[in-house]
């Protein structure tokens, strides 16, 4: 027996909104929240919130000396149109050369990684 259940997951950065902007152009919602705090309301899914962290340090990755804290897989139909959609929004490639892969490495304008999965 569980002795909770997820509420929401919470991402740290510098500005809210903004991340909370790219988020909603990937996966749709709507975003609502003040300069410290938004909540995406995502559809059929889990909502994401987005918190203000002072002094917020992007993960690295791949980093062998370092944590990339976590990331988000984003289930596609089509990578090479998700992938167009998130570099349009503001993603930064970290690890897509691998064509014949099933998913490719992204970073969010916060520098958190996530994987566009086509699996």
């Amino acid at each position: 027996m569980a002795l909770a259940k997820l509420g929401v997951v919470v991402l740290d950065c510098p500005d809210p909104s903004a991340l909370a902007a790219f988020y909603a152009g990937v996966l749709g919602g709507g975003a609502e929240g003040d300069e410290d705090w938004v909540d995406l309301a995502v559809p059929g899914g889990q909502t994401l919130a987005f918190q203000r962290a002072p002094g917020f340090v992007a993960p690295r990755w791949p980093s062998p000396d370092g944590s990339q804290q976590f990331h988000l897989d984003l289930v596609v139909d089509d990578l090479d149109a998700a992938e167009k959609g998130v570099l349009e929004l503001g993603a930064k490639p970290l690890d897509t050369a691998d064509r014949e892969r099933t998913f490719r490495v992204y970073a969010d304008p916060a520098g958190h990684p996530f994987c566009l999965c086509a699996c």
